[in-house]
């Protein structure tokens, strides 16, 4: 493929490709069909290419802006920036140029260090017109956490901002690597590069050109994607050109799809990679893209109001964050056509969807997979409430295994495993981690789920979330939305701890609502809360409360933060059995 510069054409060989269908046991890294589209023309406009032909990020980035120059791409909500499409690949185009005159090259792993700003996306698409491996790196990391990731990624540069500077040079010392530090704001004193007068630089001027011969296509390399590492060291996902494509498709078909008259909304920071994906529906399909600076559920809807969004994705605490939130007579008043989520909570679903007006529709998905099982529109009413997370999403086959990786009858328990296209080429630098995760030719989710008789999906748990508890399973996501049923909790999240006697017992940490007394929320108040609602086995029979809960980006408990804390996690917690505070 030919890489074209903005309003250029871009130069696609005939072949035959496919959506949507299965290619059965490929191995890990094994080239997969990505669409059932055939190409016949060896020279057609971007313009025309139909959306399920686009297989890069570039061609989705100059296709965008020869259909919709003058349509709003990006808008950040803290700084009031805007990008039309044209102006985005324009940008992009210059920063590439930028990129490559500081000795950027084609699979090179370059980080990028940046809050919620329009320098994220620019860098990171530019690192894609250059065949380049952008590797994401949280804000909030510091020296060991950085360090380990970029260590291990093998960055040779890092795109930031000067109040990141000081912790980079410690952490390139730390580490022995002689990586490039490139500021947006700014040379930093000297102590890094200066990309500022790049970016800064008027869109409209048109960028030298890159003489580069890329050879970008589905199958190039364009994140690094590290895991949160809530199960020890991250894991780098190595995410192609397909893994974003066929997720961008998928979400463009799902309930309708989305197109130029849609206007998108991320909360998330953009080193997660739902904000990226975000991204890249937005070029396939035309919408707007407004980006948040971060999730506040107090003016979460406010902001969907402001920016009349259409459509947006949620996980993890969002949704339950955003019923916490006093009642306001506008929570109507807005032009949301529906709300993708992952982890709804079952027991306020239909209270979530009275409150706003709009369905929510359950979906699962992974870094290391994109979007595998949705719930579809004919089956959203009878799904709302009941955990279903939908069927398998063209081009992704599923099925429920037991620890043998043999399938189980239907309504078994069982792990959710799949394989398809778009899935990740594995662990960068980890093939024990890849053959694990890959065996027996599925990608195996470490979720807990069971397949009903018409072929859809229900989650139970994560796998290492499973308490057992003399002799039962108790699935901790079970007892945490109970407890969260109580008008008096905010959050809750439920761990196993060692018992000599039982084998595992339930630990539950439970955040109070604001304002709410202790005596509202004591441990026999919410035992017998549970009680009521569970199986006296499964009622926590240790209660540890704090103020809030420590969580990934993504807005997910990380549990193994709260493991870590302490040798024995029972010591300060009272004992519903003892009747004490340990």
């Amino acid at each position: 493929m030919v890489v074209p510069v903005a309003g250029h054409r871009a130069k696609i060989d005939s072949r035959r490709v496919r959506i949507g269908v299965d290619r059965g046991t490929a191995k890990p890294g094994e080239r997969r069909s990505d669409s059932e589209f055939a190409v016949t023309s060896s020279d057609i406009a971007v313009r025309n290419i139909p959306a399920e032909a686009v297989l890069d990020l570039v061609t989705a980035l100059h296709r965008a802006a020869a259909r919709w120059p003058d349509r709003a791409a990006l808008v950040f909500d803290g700084t009031g920036e805007s990008l039309s499409f044209s102006e985005l690949a324009a940008r992009v185009d210059r920063v590439a140029v930028a990129l490559a005159g500081f000795g950027t090259a084609r699979s090179d792993r370059v980080a990028i260090m940046l809050p919620n700003r329009v320098e994220w996306p620019l860098a990171w698409l530019a690192l894609a017109r250059l065949g380049a491996v952008m590797v994401p790196v949280n804000t909030g990391y510091r020296t060991a956490d950085a360090g380990f990731v970029l260590r291990h990624a093998g960055i040779r540069a890092i795109v930031t901002m000067r109040e990141f500077v000081p912790l980079l040079l410690e952490v390139r010392a730390g580490i022995g690597a002689e990586f490039r530090i490139l500021c947006i704001d700014g040379d930093a004193n000297g102590d890094a590069l200066d990309l500022a007068a790049l970016v800064e630089a008027p869109a409209n001027e048109a960028p030298p050109a890159l003489d580069i011969d890329s050879h970008i296509d589905s199958h190039t390399l364009v994140n690094i994607q590290y895991t949160s590492g809530t199960t020890g060291e991250p894991k780098g996902c190595m995410l192609s050109n397909s893994w974003f494509m066929r997720f961008a498709w998928r979400v463009m078909v799902l309930h309708d799809g989305l197109d130029d008259t849609d206007t998108i909304l991320t909360s998330q920071p953009f080193y997660y990679v739902d904000p990226q994906w975000n991204l890249a529906v937005a070029l396939l399909s035309g919408a707007t893209l407004v980006v948040l600076d971060r999730f506040h559920p107090s003016t979460f809807w406010h902001k969907v109001r402001t920016h009349r969004v259409t459509w947006f994705y949620c996980l993890g605490v969002m949704p339950k964050l955003m019923l916490n939130t006093p009642p306001s007579p506008l929570d109507r008043d807005h032009s949301v056509k529906r709300v993708i989520c992952s982890a709804i909570p079952r027991a306020d679903h239909a209270d979530i969807e009275a409150r706003w007006g709009v369905p929510w529709y359950e979906a699962f998905g992974m870094t290391e997979s994109g979007l595998d099982v949705a719930v579809e529109l004919d089956d959203h009413d009878e799904a709302v409430g009941t955990g279903c997370i939908g069927t398998p999403m063209p081009g992704r086959e599923a099925r429920v295994v037991d620890a043998d990786d043999r399938p189980v009858p239907a309504g078994n328990p069982g792990e959710l495993v799949l394989r398809g296209v778009g899935l990740m080429d594995g662990y960068y630098r980890n093939p024990t981690a890849t053959a694990a995760a890959f065996r027996n030719g599925w990608l195996h989710t470490g979720d807990v789920v069971r397949c009903d008789e018409r072929g859809r999906f229900h989650y139970l748990s994560r796998m290492k979330d499973m308490i057992r508890r003399s002799g039962e399973n108790i699935a901790a996501a079970e007892v945490e939305e109970v407890i969260m049923r109580h008008p008096g909790v905010r959050l809750a999240a439920v761990l196993a701890v060692e018992d000599e006697l039982r084998g595992e017992e339930v630990l539950a940490y439970v955040v109070p609502g604001d304002g709410v007394p202790q005596e509202d929320v004591s441990p026999e108040v919410l035992s017998a809360f549970c009680a009521e609602r569970l199986a006296r086995f499964k009622v926590p029979r240790y209660w540890k409360y704090r103020d809030d809960l420590p969580r990934t980006p993504s807005e997910r408990i990380r549990k193994e933060t709260l493991r870590e804390e302490q040798e024995d996690p029972k010591v300060g917690a009272w004992d519903r059995v003892e009747e004490r505070w340990r």
